[in-house]
């Protein structure tokens, strides 16, 4: 038989359990909000909408905030400042979560590896390498081969200074031992026309940018810088293929979720559950398919060491291009 302490402590231990599970079924107890740093329409603000749906059988409304601005920093810090409770998230790219506090460095005003938790991958986003019709290359063999032929003399557009598709070809670069001249441009609709117009060699971009120059034949996708081919592109091999130095070559953009520090296990286990089973829902499956994204499932574990994983493969990349942001 207890003894009156032992009786009074497992009373102590039974109502501290209750409260503990008192709170996890609370959860929500107010909106939901799913922030995305980009304007309505682009590919995280679809993906954002894509997640509301669901996370409204929680059983409270779910909103979607576009807070654009800072090249989806300002979404971010909103998160990684909000309140630990699981009832402001973030959809994100790597850009924000992975690459800018390499960029901006002090200039940050948030630190995305300690204020912001990885609930889970959303989906991948391999870039695309694209020549122009008229260039006499096919293949990722050919396309280096073509490089190494005419150092200094190639160019390679990209979106922007300092995104994904930047280190696409840098990371290219350094792998393959080729030098060919990043040219930044602002978007990815310009960098890939100038590709078939012949003002540069080659743009690494995304599948959904390219997509209408290559049916309309001005554009030949020659490589992807996923480890595997693409789904979209079953015909087009990934760069490592192309010399035996870049083996194991992989760049890619992603979108995953993401909630501040601090949230409670059991409300991101709930989030990362149903972020999963959202995307790799067959119907949205095809949904993703056009866009260029390639739906990856991942435990919260799983996320967290890839983002991490992705952050020093990001951060190498900068330092030995020595890229920086002006201003």
């Amino acid at each position: 038989m207890p003894t009156r302490r032992e009786f009074v402590a497992g009373l102590s231990v039974a109502a501290f359990a209750g409260s503990r599970g008192a709170f996890a079924q609370a959860y929500p107890s107010q909106n939901i909000r799913v922030i995305a740093g980009f304007p309505a329409g682009g590919g995280i603000d679809l993906l954002a909408r894509y997640l509301a749906e669901p996370l409204k059988a929680l059983g409270q409304p779910v909103v979607v905030e576009n807070r654009t601005g800072a090249a989806g920093m300002i979404a971010a810090q909103a998160v990684a400042k909000a309140p630990p409770d699981g009832h402001m998230i973030l959809m994100a790219t790597s850009g924000e979560t992975a690459i800018s506090h390499h960029l901006y460095k002090e200039k940050m005003t948030y630190d995305p590896m300690k204020e912001l938790a990885p609930v889970a991958l959303a989906g991948i986003v391999p870039c695309v390498v694209v020549v122009a019709d008229t260039t006499p290359v096919k293949t990722p063999q050919e396309l280096i081969a073509y490089c190494k032929a005419n150092p200094k003399k190639l160019s390679f557009s990209s979106s922007g200074v300092g995104n994904p598709q930047q280190l696409a070809g840098e990371l290219m670069n350094t792998m393959a031992g080729t030098d060919v001249l990043h040219v930044p441009y602002r978007g990815a609709a310009p960098a890939v026309t100038d590709v078939a117009t012949g003002a540069v060699t080659m743009s690494f971009t995304s599948y959904a940018a390219a997509l209408p120059l290559i049916q309309g034949g001005k554009l030949r996708a020659v490589a992807v810088t996923s480890l595997d081919r693409m789904p979209q592109l079953p015909d087009v091999a990934p760069l490592q293929e192309g010399a035996p130095g870049l083996k194991g070559y992989e760049l890619l953009n992603w979108f995953g979720v993401f909630a501040p520090a601090g949230t409670p296990s059991a409300i991101l286990a709930q989030l990362n559950e149903i972020t999963v089973k959202t995307f790799t829902d067959p119907a949205m499956v095809q949904k993703l398919f056009g866009q260029g994204i390639v739906s990856r499932a991942t435990t919260q574990a799983q996320f967290k060491d890839f983002v991490e994983s992705e952050s020093k493969k990001f951060a190498a990349i900068i330092e030995k291009a020595k890229i920086k942001i002006e201003g």
